[in-house]
């Protein structure tokens, strides 16, 4: 698989990485030796990145790549985790936490070190605190050579500039934000361009969304954006197309970020999407799922704290 660099760190990243969450079951009810098979056939298909956090599952997506990593050579995978976010309403971004958060990762997953390290959902907060505290302690784990870089992680595009404008770091990940359907994450391409931070781009899908699959009882679509989408859907149905085949290529297409993290505990979910990023991408019907999807292009809802997020701009 074709690999991209990630600012200025020295990790060259796949352009599919494999996201953990769904070994914590944030979608649906796992089998266990399909969860494990799934991160065995991600890295065997060529993904180099796993990306987790202590949120999925509580620690069970932690815990199940604790069973599984050790199988697998360390120097064949760029593994990343988050801190701050425990479970639905439970944040704790103090400098205490941050030096528990990484060891007690360390521990589940049983590696020695972690190639990156984020803030997750940071949105929830106030943004002073990761600046002065959060931040500036997870650099010392750094030092400490427990952790190679750092970052945030989250959904407004608000609380990114924010941070790129006032603290040091190595990495962000933005989600939902650079999809067929949203490509608000291109505002900040030029501000992390020029301070040589890297962008990962994570759920290609928008959690189902532009997919043939039911959506999660937690989806925050309209019932318009949804009908939207569907109609995108049932489009490429008729040319004999996934939807989702047509965004995840959508979505690992533009070199300025670096990688798009999708999971699954699925193994044949996963080598599919690799089979899918191998196809050339069929402009001519991008660009008609693009007109379909125009009436909600870059609608989004607010997450966390109202202060932290922008002004909704797109009706639906």
């Amino acid at each position: 698989m074709q690999k991209r660099s990630l600012g200025k760190t020295d990790m060259e990243l796949t352009t599919l990485s494999f996201g953990a969450s769904s070994l914590g079951q944030e979608f649906r009810s796992v089998d266990l030796n399909e969860a494990l098979r799934s991160v065995h056939v991600a890295i065997d298909r060529g993904m180099n990145f796993i990306d987790t956090s202590p949120f999925y599952g509580r620690g069970m997506s932690e815990m199940l790549l604790g069973r599984v990593l050790p199988e697998i050579p360390r120097d064949q995978y760029y593994l990343g985790t988050k801190l701050g976010r425990y479970a639905g309403e439970h944040f704790d971004f103090s400098a205490r936490r941050v030096a528990e958060s990484v060891d007690i990762s360390l521990e589940r997953m049983k590696v020695d070190h972690l190639d990156l390290v984020l803030c997750h959902d940071l949105e929830f907060v106030e943004m002073s605190q990761i600046v002065e505290e959060t931040l500036p302690a997870l650099r010392k784990q750094v030092e400490n050579g427990k952790v190679r870089y750092i970052g945030v992680s989250g959904y407004p595009m608000k609380m990114f500039k924010y941070i790129l404008e006032n603290a040091e770091i190595d990495v962000i990940l933005t989600y939902n934000h650079y999809t067929l359907q949203n490509d608000m994450a291109l505002e900040l391409v030029p501000i992390c361009q020029e301070k040589g931070v890297g962008i990962m781009n994570a759920a290609p899908f928008c959690a189902r969304l532009l997919t043939s699959a039911p959506l999660p009882e937690w989806h925050k679509a309209t019932p318009k954006v949804r009908e939207i989408a569907k109609a995108a859907a049932d489009h490429c149905a008729s040319r004999g197309v996934d939807l989702a085949q047509l965004a995840l290529q959508f979505s690992i297409a533009n070199p300025d970020f670096t990688t798009c993290v999708t999971g699954s505990a699925n193994p044949q979910r996963v080598s599919q999407w690799v089979d899918w990023a191998e196809i050339p991408l069929d402009e001519t019907l991008l660009a008609e799922v693009q007109e379909i999807l125009k009436p909600i292009h870059n609608w989004f809802y607010l997450e966390g704290r109202p202060e932290n997020n922008d002004t909704p701009t797109v009706e639906a």
